[in-house]
């Protein structure tokens, strides 16, 4: 994950259907640089998104179909993250997170050497450009409850539950 300043770079987007609702890709120099769904908290302003081009997203929306089909667990996609160090390396912990498992925002912050930094670790996850793929939705509460996700927590609970195999309904709507 490498940053790019956003005013030196060529930038594309583009928006597919989802089980979750529409998602907009889009694309920093090619690479995929952010994820939005639907009324996402800090999600900027659609004119920030770059030139409307489905080009650069051809094996993004591959994987992910295949992620809703049930087909995929991991994604194998280059990634532009811009973000400060802290956050980087938050989002590089969260693909470590196993597909259908959760960890807390408190075991986050020890796997980063940071065990007092949990509100840290919530407030960057919180700023995840690329959700689904880097899987925010993966961190709960220390009581094991939802907390807050970008997404909404109705979509955080689909997602846990499709990973879970508590439901076939993502597989129902495919791009």
């Amino acid at each position: 994950m490498t940053a790019t300043p956003a005013t030196t770079a060529a930038k594309q987007h583009t928006v597919v259907d989802s089980p979750y609702g529409p998602l907009t890709l889009v694309a920093t120099d090619g690479v995929l640089s952010a994820l939005y769904m639907t009324d996402q908290r800090h999600r900027p302003p659609e004119e920030t998104f770059g030139v409307p081009d489905p080009e650069p997203f051809d094996e993004v929306i591959r994987q992910l179909g295949e992620y809703f089909a049930g087909d995929r667990s991991a994604f194998d996609l280059p990634m532009n993250l811009a973000g400060t160090p802290f956050q980087r390396s938050v989002w590089a912990e969260l693909l470590k997170i196993p597909y259908g498992e959760t960890r807390t925002y408190g075991e986050l912050a020890e796997e980063l050497g940071k065990p007092g930094a949990s509100r840290a670790v919530g407030l960057a996850n919180g700023k995840n450009p690329v959700g689904i793929i880097v899987p925010c939705h993966r961190v709960i509460g220390a009581s094991g409850g939802l907390t807050g996700y970008g997404g909404g927590l109705d979509r955080k609970q689909r997602l846990l539950a499709f990973e879970s195999g508590g439901t076939g309904e993502a597989a129902q709507a495919l791009f």
